[in-house]
């Protein structure tokens, strides 16, 4: 049996904790703008 593999998936690195994260469907409408890889690293942003 086969499993589902997701090799080809764009990554990006996190603003926060300086981690690559990958593409998820959820932010498939704006992927360009999406610039951490989690809520906790959103909301511990440096301003």
């Amino acid at each position: 049996m086969l499993k589902h593999r997701k090799p080809h998936l764009p990554q990006k690195i996190c603003l926060v904790c300086n981690l690559p994260f990958n593409w998820r469907k959820k932010w498939k409408k704006n992927w360009d703008h999406v610039k951490y890889c989690s809520e906790k690293c959103r909301r511990n942003k440096i301003q």
